[in-house]
């Protein structure tokens, strides 16, 4: 049997649910199973992102098959050309079933948002022949759906955290292609032998709730890092298995940046800066004997101003500073010839007058 679920056609307003009569309700996931999927971060799946592979054995130990399970991030272009991030998910098994060769591919794209929204996916399940079926069911529909791809990573991001979310019910397909229920249920902790080591695992079983059939549940024990250890379909004589023990992947630490404490710097004891520091001085004792010895006028003025404030002494020496130098801005609007001694001065507005002890000086060009 080959189906393919793509948000396009999920998102289709021509199609009809084929495979559920119109007049039954479809499934709804509930709050708890929506939560949880929101919960998950792009940090957390980022630690999800490895491959896998177990061996199929019969209920005797006889090996069947191989079970190859790959996670990893990706981009995905939707029929608009819009690119976004997105988990690559490839499941591949290859066996015997009562001499029979069958097997399961799966090629399944999720968002990386945490919400587990499926974008495109193909399933292809071969018994000799191949069947193929095409099932619609409208997008706002399918809030909390599961997809095989999605089953996959939520279960590594389940074994991480050691906890299956209490009374969520999800969404999933069941053999028959029909929308239903998926609950998960924590089994509790144990301890297996992978060749000469020992291991805790921890139990997580999926149950997925036909509408017409019986519940169909599997049992997965998982390692502390999302690495599946075995998986067990409930009623099927054989299983998936590890036969080496994998490399636990460990959350990075990330370690704080390095705190330098700053210490004085004693630069006269240093011989060189010291030296620099002695250069630069000449450097601009000559600069500005230069720039004064090409410019007397600067010295006069500066002579002037000295002469003016020590015979006035004012209290507000910045004051007096801005109202001797003010005529002298290019900006500023030629004053009167003739105007009142007793005119209050611009500068005075800017700053609280003070009293001083020999009053103020006149404005340039006050009678």
């Amino acid at each position: 049997m080959s189906y393919k679920l793509h948000s396009t056609g999920l998102r289709a307003k021509d199609h009809q649910p084929s495979s559920q009569k119109e007049s039954l309700p479809l499934p709804e996931a509930n709050g708890e199973a929506i939560k949880f999927l929101t919960s998950l971060q792009p940090k957390e799946l980022q630690l999800l992102f490895f491959s896998e592979t177990l061996t199929m054995v019969s209920d005797t130990g006889e090996p069947l098959g191989e079970l190859t399970i790959d996670v990893q991030k990706g981009k995905y272009r939707d029929e608009l050309g819009v690119i976004s991030d997105c988990l690559i998910v490839h499941a591949f098994n290859r066996g015997y079933l009562d001499n029979t060769l069958c097997g399961n591919s799966l090629l399944g794209r999720g968002y990386l948002s945490g919400k587990m929204e499926i974008m495109e996916q193909h399933s292809h399940e071969f018994i000799k022949e191949m069947k193929t079926e095409v099932t619609f069911f409208p997008w706002n529909s399918i809030a909390g759906f599961i997809s095989e791809a999605a089953n996959l990573v939520l279960l590594r991001a389940m074994a991480r955290r050691q906890m299956v979310p209490s009374n969520a019910c999800f969404l999933a397909l069941d053999t028959e292609g029909k929308l239903c229920y998926s609950t998960y249920q924590a089994l509790g902790f144990q301890t297996i032998q992978v060749g000469r080591q020992q291991a805790e695992v921890f139990i997580v079983e999926q149950t997925v709730h036909s509408e017409e059939g019986i519940p169909m549940s599997c049992q997965f024990y998982l390692f502390s890092d999302g690495h599946l250890a075995k998986r067990v379909q409930v009623g099927s004589p054989g299983c998936c298995i590890i036969t080496k023990m994998p490399i636990l992947r460990e959350e990075d630490e990330v370690e704080p940046p390095p705190v330098f404490e700053k210490k004085p710097l004693a630069w006269e004891e240093d011989m060189e800066l010291y030296s620099r520091f002695l250069d630069r001085k000449e450097e601009l004792r000559l600069c500005h004997t230069s720039y004064m010895r090409h410019h007397p006028e600067a010295h006069a003025l500066i002579s002037d101003f000295l002469l003016f404030l020590l015979l006035r002494q004012p209290a507000d020496v910045v004051t007096f500073a801005a109202e001797y130098f003010g005529p002298f801005a290019v900006r500023r609007r030629p004053a009167p010839s003739l105007r009142s001694s007793n005119r209050p001065s611009p500068f005075r507005s800017l700053a609280p007058e003070q009293p001083s002890s020999s009053g103020s000086p006149p404005a340039s060009g006050e009678g």
